[in-house]
C-alpha cells in the first residue's frame, strides 16, 4: 500500500524523474484491485436499485487516478532511459515496463534503487509531531 500512496500522494502529477519496477507494478496491482472492486460494487448496486447514480463512484475514482497512472508510467519509461512518449507503443511499452531500469544515473535522474529504503518505509507511517 505504501507504493500506491507514494504515487497518489507524493507524486500525483510528477512526470519527471524515474520510477522503479516495484513502484510501477505495485501501483498497477492495487489500482486494478480498486477498479474491479468499485466496478463490482457499483454494478451490484445498479442492479439492485436500477439507478446508475452509483456508477459515479467508479467514474470519480477512475478519473481521479488517471493523472497519477500516466505519471508513474512516464517515470517508468524514464527508468529504462526512454521518453514517456514510448507509452503510445503498446507492446514495446509493456516490454519496457518489465525491463530492469538503467543502473546509476541517466538523463532523467538518479537511480531510484539507490535511494534510501527508509524513505519508502516512512510513507505508510502516521506522522507524529513532538
Amino acid at each position: 500500500m505504501k507504493w500506491y500512496l507514494k504515487v497518489v500522494r507524493d507524486n500525483y502529477a510528477n512526470f519527471s524523474g524515474r520510477a522503479r519496477r516495484k513502484e510501477y507494478w505495485m501501483f498497477f496491482l492495487l489500482n486494478m484491485i480498486f477498479i474491479y472492486a468499485l466496478a463490482f460494487i457499483s454494478g451490484a448496486l445498479v442492479a439492485v436499485t436500477e439507478s446508475s447514480a452509483f456508477m459515479i463512484i467508479y467514474a470519480a475514482y477512475a478519473f481521479g487516478v488517471l493523472i497519477p497512472s500516466i505519471a508513474v508510467s512516464v517515470r517508468r519509461m524514464h527508468d529504462v532511459g526512454k521518453s514517456g512518449w514510448y507509452l503510445l507503443i503498446p507492446i514495446y511499452s509493456f516490454i519496457l515496463a518489465v525491463t530492469e531500469g538503467d543502473k546509476g544515473s541517466n538523463q532523467y535522474g538518479e537511480d531510484p534503487k539507490a535511494e534510501n529504503a527508509v524513505e519508502i518505509e516512512e510513507i505508510g507511517k502516521p506522522q507524529v509531531e513532538a
